[in-house]
């Protein structure tokens, strides 16, 4: 685990009992606020892969799934000026259903072995993108 995913996830269980999909978002939130969305995508993508296999369940880490909601959190960053974490998923509650992807994919795309290995695009909807997401957010 990197030194940067390790402090963002110490931060976000700073007041959490468990680490769930709200805390998911909440790290995926700081990691797209301090290095831009592509440099979330490769925190938090290699930081669930890492915990996943140090926990013994390597194959809880779904390569698709990780980056999707990283851009879709990243997106939702690039379009607001929210500073405080509650007022961002107030504004966005649709993060926090963990069934957001299915808008995006067919339950078998989800399942099947590239895109649990992978980056597969969305074959039901595409993903909201904001060209200027793939920058560090200036605001932090």
């Amino acid at each position: 685990m990197s030194a940067e995913f390790e402090a963002l996830l110490k931060e976000v269980m700073a007041g959490a009992g468990r680490f769930g999909h709200r805390q998911h978002v909440h790290l995926t939130w700081l990691a797209v606020r301090r290095y831009g969305t592509a440099g979330a995508i490769a925190l938090v993508s290699d930081g669930i892969r890492r915990t996943a296999r140090y926990a013994g369940a390597p194959r809880k880490y779904h390569a698709t799934v990780s980056r999707a909601w990283v851009e879709l959190v990243g997106y939702h960053v690039a379009t607001g000026t929210d500073d405080d974490f509650t007022a961002f998923v107030d504004r966005h509650p649709a993060l926090l259903d963990k069934r957001l992807l299915a808008r995006h994919y067919r339950s078998s795309t989800l399942a099947s072995a590239e895109a649990r290995t992978g980056w597969v695009e969305p074959d039901l909807k595409p993903l909201p993108r904001d060209l200027g997401q793939l920058h560090p957010f200036q605001g932090v």
